[in-house]
């Protein structure tokens, strides 16, 4: 039975009570707000949501596998635990949680979930909280990578002319519009715009953001809204954002609501780079 991708404060407490030997805990904030408070035996692997993709061609993906490869093995996963990972707040770390998640699945973890709500939910339901650094040994980890959740830039290319294919942009309004090629700056990649035929769902639109503490909507909401712009349960949809970590927050969304997503983990910051693939360019 494949592992929840969300859970919830309470199913985590119970799971760490129960089966805390087994259970490796992943806060992606920053290393001052870990070092502050974070959940028990908690550690910190920021490194899930900074890592930038340097190509999605076979290369690419090689220096990746290696990179975390010494990453999680430092930290003592082997890729056998249950993982849980979480950030502070679901709308505002660019769906940093989400992409940690996304990548330790497609690197072969069979058991991983996102702490639904974040480190807000998890204080929010009262549960303790520590400033205590846990130790742990190394472990080898063994990448098994998995292709199939994973869009390299070939495969996009290939799919623009698919209608069977959704691609699926999930970035600020800004970027989508052409304004702004990067949530770091307007300037940050040589090309603003859009890749070509893609349809547009803004990636807080499939959560509460108007909540006190963010959660995904329900599957029934997430398909009504996808149904806006030519979604249903039987599309194939490519997503993408700008580094893959808003395209990893909609990827669970949509994995929630039963629809068959995908993420183009290099998104935008690979697409734009390389000038022999097509741009729709025009400020909308």
């Amino acid at each position: 039975m494949d592992t929840k991708l969300l859970i919830s404060p309470q199913e985590l407490s119970s799971l760490l009570k129960n089966h805390s030997s087994q259970t490796i805990i992943i806060d992606t904030r920053s290393l001052e707000e870990y070092a502050v408070s974070h959940l028990p035996s908690a550690i910190d692997i920021r490194a899930l949501f900074t890592y930038l993709l340097e190509n999605s061609h076979p290369e690419g993906l090689r220096k990746l596998h290696e990179h975390f490869t010494e990453l999680l093995s430092k930290a003592g996963i082997s890729g056998k635990e249950r993982l849980i990972i979480y950030e502070d707040s679901l709308d505002r770390g660019y769906g940093q949680s989400c992409r940690g998640a996304f990548l330790l699945k497609y690197l072969g973890c069979a058991q991983v979930s996102v702490l639904h709500g974040g480190y807000k939910a998890w204080l929010a339901a009262g549960l303790p909280i520590t400033d205590r650094v846990p130790n742990h040994e190394s472990r080898m980890f063994t990448v098994h990578p998995d292709a199939s959740i994973l869009v390299t830039t070939q495969e996009m290319l290939q799919a623009l002319d698919n209608p069977t294919i959704i691609k699926l942009d999930v970035r600020d309004r800004d970027e989508w519009q052409g304004l702004s090629s990067s949530p770091y700056n307007p300037d940050f990649c040589p090309r603003k715009g859009r890749i070509p035929n893609a349809v547009w769902l803004e990636w807080h639109r499939l959560m509460n953001c108007e909540s006190q503490i963010p959660t995904f909507r329900s599957p029934a909401e997430i398909r009504e809204i996808c149904r806006s712009v030519g979604i249903t349960s039987e599309s194939i949809v490519y997503v993408y954002c700008f580094k893959g970590s808003r395209a990893a927050n909609t990827f669970i969304a949509l994995q929630e609501a039963g629809i068959d997503a995908r993420n183009y983990f290099g998104s935008w910051n690979e697409w734009s780079r390389d000038f022999s693939l097509p741009v729709d360019s025009r400020v909308i």
